[in-house]
């Protein structure tokens, strides 16, 4: 059973920079397909960034530019680079797989000021 922890949330001015952390514990984890999650207030979880099964990337429109996602499958961490935030970018942010195999984690919140 996988467990994820995600970390390094905060309160940003836009135009501002986060870099978020997930830590992946347990057996099964693959950084395949590996992405990361936000939910606004009132809004439905939306996946904003994942791994593909060969190392590529893809990106939801509202993020593309801005957001990096990156991993280290030996330390089973996740990675996402924010730049450029935006008050539309407040969420909490979460780790899984596209599948949403894994128990979700707490998340971590980000609040992006104008």
């Amino acid at each position: 059973q996988v467990q994820l922890m995600e970390s390094g949330g905060g309160l940003v001015q836009a135009g501002g920079s986060l870099r978020l952390s997930c830590a992946a514990s347990g057996s099964g984890f693959s950084g395949n397909f590996m992405g990361w999650y936000r939910q606004a207030p009132g809004k439905q979880r939306e996946l904003v960034a994942h791994f593909t099964a060969f190392g590529g990337t893809n990106y939801a429109d509202s993020v593309k530019g801005r957001f990096t996602i990156s991993r280290d499958n030996a330390n089973k961490m996740l990675y996402l680079q924010m730049n450029s935030l935006k008050p539309e970018d407040t969420a909490v942010y979460y780790c899984n797989n596209i599948f949403q195999s894994f128990s979700w984690g707490q998340g971590t919140q980000v609040t992006v000021s104008s």
